[in-house]
């Protein structure tokens, strides 16, 4: 694909229009969320280019490569398509594309599995009710949340979004030599909340002691029966605070959504073993693609 192609920046004014094309996707990963692709554009450098009915992504920084192109694959003949005439690369595609390009492109793909990039995905109802052996150690941190803390659940409104950025940056504030992993994720967690109300499809809660946010969680709508949840924070002196916070976030969408993406682990092995500890239903596969 040419890289002369002119591509802008993700911006606010075109959401709409990329949340059309997002609806009409096969298959939805975590990366693809509207409010993840604005938050971490200036850290990935990301960029867009809404032609041929697709929005195609282009990461600037770290490396230049492309993302999946959003929007109805089953109606694009992608071997006409000039853009893919050349030699390109795409990360974070998901299977379903790549399913769609084995058959367009044969030989020309050639495609790698990025584990790191799997989205851990769990059934709500499992985690609102924590039965069973597997979910033995989450249910008793919760009950001893419970029963030790006065707490109120609230969802999140635009209202109280300064407060859950005070809570953020006192968060950021704990963490001794912060990576540069953390400090970008301080920074794209702050660029959303700063537009949470012009941010339709977000969704978020929070959990109060004496009257002070001591933990949040920050989702979005993905698909008709699955939302994602981009970020979690709480305050760890408080014993069962993330299951807590993750329990009752839950709890509220559970008439909404059959399933949750807790996104990807990025190769981190701490992530790793707590989001394999929520017990995942499945995992949505991606994979890095050349296309030569």
């Amino acid at each position: 694909m040419s890289t002369c192609e002119t591509f802008e920046h993700i911006c606010l004014k075109h959401q709409e229009e990329y949340k059309t094309a997002l609806c009409a996707c096969p298959e939805v990963t975590s990366d693809y969320a509207f409010a993840n692709l604005y938050g971490w554009a200036p850290h990935y450098g990301l960029k867009w280019r809404f032609d041929h009915g697709l929005v195609w992504l282009k990461q600037t920084l770290g490396q230049e490569i492309f993302w999946a192109p959003v929007g109805d694959w089953s109606k694009v003949d992608w071997a006409k398509l000039p853009c893919l005439a050349g030699p390109a690369r795409f990360t974070r595609v998901p299977e379903s594309l790549l399913t769609i390009w084995k058959q367009a492109f044969g030989e020309r793909i050639h495609a790698t599995e990025a584990r790191d990039h799997f989205d851990y995905v769990y059934s709500v109802p499992e985690l609102v009710e924590l039965k069973g052996n597997k979910f033995h150690k989450k249910k008793n941190l919760l009950n001893q949340f419970e029963k030790s803390n006065i707490f109120e659940y609230t969802p999140m409104q635009a209202d109280c979004v300064e407060e859950v950025l005070d809570m953020q940056a006192e968060w950021h504030g704990w963490q001794e030599h912060a990576s540069e992993a953390l400090q970008a994720e301080n920074e794209a967690i702050s660029r959303v909340l700063k537009v949470f109300d012009r941010l339709g499809s977000l969704l978020g809660g929070t959990i109060r002691i004496g009257g002070k946010v001591v933990a949040y969680t920050v989702g979005e709508c993905l698909n008709k029966d699955t939302m994602v949840i981009h970020f979690e924070k709480g305050d760890t002196r408080f014993k069962g605070i993330y299951q807590a916070i993750n329990n009752h976030f839950l709890a509220a969408q559970e008439d909404r959504f059959t399933f949750v993406n807790r996104e990807q682990d990025l190769g981190d092995e701490g992530l790793r073993k707590a989001k394999l500890s929520y017990n995942p239903v499945h995992f949505m596969q991606k994979y890095d693609v050349e296309l030569v």
